[in-house]
């Protein structure tokens, strides 16, 4: 099979695993102000989501091993396009127009950068000085962007896009090289690589659901455009790869990528609000809200009764 429809059949199945995962985790971030790590991991949901994520993470890998960066990261623009109608799935609701209308333009967008980001399967690796230069600039673009201040939760979508995108470039260079078969598996280079990996994959997914808090449509897109920002990137500068088609194929690819970010706005500004009482669960007016018809006991109303008047035909009347 070619090695270019290998890489996208792995992405899509990643995609729709990555979507799921982060449907979970705005679902359950919404349900409270408290994602510390200690809270986060005594809740089977967030391991749920964490299983989600990591098997979405091995079918991304296997891609990386058949397909550049600058193919397969762009493809993680699906995981919005399959978030949507999970979503709607899980809130109960159908598909918008406004929200088809985006997903058809990411595809179509999506559709122009396979035509020039295919190519043969990667063959370079990024030695141990690049990734470190890489990871050093990662974790200073990291620190400005999660820095507190105004609309904290794109600014940590921004910076988990950036890590997952990284995590990424990072991982293929540890695919590529441990399967080779030049070297040992376990070589100096791969377990340096391997551990930076970690750390970054780990830092995107806590951003991620520090990020989810306000809602899953907006900070979703803003990861959904800085990872394969991020990958792109490394992968054209450090790692040879080209775009196909000259000069035209550069062309077709900006279009395409204009017209997949153009999608993905819209379908970030289309996502509905997360509902009051999914906001509230924990708060005391949600708690009183949720108690059936006279489950509660009789108290005595702590606001004075106004007094009443009579009418002109002897009715008491309130004032």
């Amino acid at each position: 099979m070619n090695a270019t429809l290998v890489a996208v059949v792995l992405s899509l199945f990643s995609a729709v695993a990555y979507a799921a995962a982060a449907v979970a985790q705005e679902r359950l971030a919404a349900k409270g102000a408290d994602t510390g790590i200690l809270h986060l991991l005594g809740n089977g949901a967030w391991w749920w989501s964490v299983t989600l994520n990591a098997s979405a993470a091995l079918l991304h890998v296997a891609a990386l091993k058949y397909g550049p960066l600058t193919l397969v990261q762009p493809l993680g623009a699906l995981t919005l396009v399959a978030a949507v109608p999970l979503g709607a799935r899980v809130a109960g609701r159908r598909v918008r127009s406004v929200e088809w209308r985006g997903t058809a333009l990411t595809l179509i967008g999506l559709a122009a950068l396979l035509v020039t980001a295919s190519g043969p399967a990667p063959e370079d690796v990024l030695s141990v000085p690049q990734a470190l230069g890489v990871a050093a600039a990662t974790v200073a673009v990291i620190g400005v962007l999660a820095r507190p201040g105004a609309k904290p939760g794109l600014r940590h979508a921004g910076a988990s896009g950036f890590a997952s995108g990284v995590a990424s470039a990072l991982t293929q260079t540890v695919t590529v090289a441990a399967t080779d078969r030049t070297g040992p598996v376990l070589s100096p280079q791969i377990v340096v690589v391997a551990l930076l990996v970690a750390a970054f994959a780990t830092g995107g997914l806590l951003l991620s659901q520090t990020a989810y808090r306000g809602g899953l449509g907006a900070p979703l897109a803003v990861v959904t455009l800085a990872n394969p920002v991020a990958a792109a990137a490394i992968g054209l500068v450090l790692l040879g790869e080209r775009l196909q088609g000259g000069a035209a194929g550069v062309l077709l690819a900006a279009v395409g990528a204009g017209v997949a970010g153009w999608g993905v706005v819209t379908l970030s500004r289309s996502a509905p609000e997360p509902a009051a009482e999914t906001v509230l669960d924990d708060h005391p007016v949600a708690a009183v809200l949720a108690l059936e018809p006279g489950s509660a006991a009789y108290e005595p109303s702590l606001v004075p009764r106004q007094p009443k008047r009579r009418s002109k035909r002897g009715h008491l009347t309130p004032l």
